[in-house]
């Protein structure tokens, strides 16, 4: 896609995105920004050695059913999207007279981004197997020496991931977007170049014509 000036890259936690988009967008030299600082939903509910779990996320977790937890995930999601809206198209709107912008997010869902008619701007989602994201998150969990209330909390964090990445590839596969896998040992640089060549090939936001 040529002259692109928002490149988004969506997916469910702990598939790269974070790490990936900072790639693209050092490669594009643009700004890279997550979705997660418009508007902040319970995060992780482990803890690290800089980072306690706060009380609402565990009760979060603990508390709501799987189905409860994916339902409370995507209305966040679908509150937030007018503020994603206006930013994608204010950035695409400056051409090339400002920096470009990466913009990465579990919150951009295939069909409004699908929906969006915003010129010079391109769309990926990034995709890991069950085991790939399980491993991740238990790793830095660090799972086998928890708590079983803390592993509790990981378990749900896992199915309500595993929900929303099953939910986002039926709706990219059937509306024929562009997605890219991060698993099988690929490399953040691999997968920086597999995302930017599907953004080349795009002929409107997230759709190039191979599709997926």
């Amino acid at each position: 896609m040529r002259g692109v000036r928002v490149v988004l890259i969506g997916g469910t936690s702990n598939v790269g995105k974070s790490t990936v988009a900072r790639a693209v967008a050092d490669r594009l030299g643009f700004e890279c920004l997550s979705t997660d600082k418009l508007a902040r939903h319970p995060g992780r509910p482990w803890r690290t050695p800089e980072w306690e779990v706060p009380p609402h996320v565990a009760e979060h977790y603990g508390t709501l059913t799987v189905d409860e937890l994916i339902r409370s995930v995507l209305d966040h999601y679908e509150r937030l999207w007018p503020r994603i809206e206006e930013l994608i198209t204010a950035r695409a709107a400056e051409g090339g007279t400002g920096t470009g912008l990466v913009l990465e997010g579990s919150a951009l869902l295939p069909v409004p981004v699908a929906e969006l008619e915003v010129r010079r701007t391109a769309a990926v989602w990034l995709t890991a197997d069950d085991a790939v994201v399980r491993a991740r998150v238990r790793t830095a969990g660090r799972y086998e020496t928890a708590t079983a209330a803390e592993q509790h909390l990981m378990d749900q964090f896992l199915a309500r991931t595993g929900r929303y990445q099953e939910l986002m590839l039926d709706a990219v596969d059937r509306l024929g977007l562009d997605r890219v896998d991060t698993g099988a040992g690929r490399s953040v640089a691999e997968s920086a170049d597999s995302v930017l060549a599907a953004v080349d090939a795009q002929v409107a936001v997230g759709r190039s014509p191979a599709g997926g």
